[in-house]
């Protein structure tokens, strides 16, 4: 191999060093500031206590009959549907099924309500015809503004549905409107994550007391 050949790969070596470098640097930052986000959770005892007082209203709604209904959009909609399924399916053992659903997982009526009522009614119209007032409405939204979660959260405060919002830092206008768990960051990622921790922690509280 010439000099100048063994020069150009000791360059594109040390390039890729450096890229790769730089690369971990970003993805260790990434995880330090959701370890950051999660160890501000930890230390919100307000936060935490909010947490199991929803696990004890999900307990209770479940003993009385009830449901416990999950809405958002985008990420959250994902995480609306993946948190259904632990209560429906399992979580942490074999268990009995229980009640809960997502809004606007029927691709057919959630076209056909944006269709007729807008996209700001696809939550509040489903809401209004499977709700009733022993259950449990999580609505979820990053920024606590989302149109169509607001729409259904007014909804479920008329039927006498008891509702918990997920948000960010701030709680959005949805803080005016019930009880909110403000996750303790202003970034989407961040929210969305401790979002599914918090999830998590409900589902695996009120599994474990209701077959105790």
């Amino acid at each position: 191999m010439t000099e100048s050949l063994i020069a150009t790969e000791t360059l594109l070596n040390a390039a890729i060093d450096s890229e790769k470098t730089t690369t971990l640097r970003a993805i260790k930052t990434q995880i330090r500031d959701s370890v950051a986000v999660k160890e501000a959770l930890l230390a919100n005892e307000s936060l935490l206590d909010q947490i199991y007082q929803l696990s004890r209203l999900c307990l209770t709604a479940l003993r009385a009959g009830g449901k416990i209904i999950f809405a958002g959009n985008g990420g959250s909609f994902a995480d609306a549907q993946h948190l259904s399924a632990e209560f429906t399916s399992r979580f942490l053992f074999d268990r009995a099924p229980l009640a809960s659903l997502a809004l606007a997982t029927n691709s057919s009526a959630m076209s056909a309500m944006g269709n007729d009522y807008g996209y700001e009614q696809v939550f509040a119209r489903e809401l209004q015809a499977i709700a009733k007032p022993e259950d449990v409405f999580v609505a979820i939204s990053t920024s606590g503004n989302s149109a169509n979660i607001l729409a259904a959260v007014q909804v479920a405060k008329v039927l006498g549905v008891a509702t918990v919002a997920w948000t960010g830092e701030s709680g959005g206008k949805l803080n005016q409107l019930c009880d909110c768990i403000c996750i303790p960051s202003n970034e989407t990622a961040r929210i969305q994550e401790c979002h599914i921790l918090v999830g998590h922690i409900v589902c695996g509280l009120v599994e474990a007391a209701y077959f105790k």
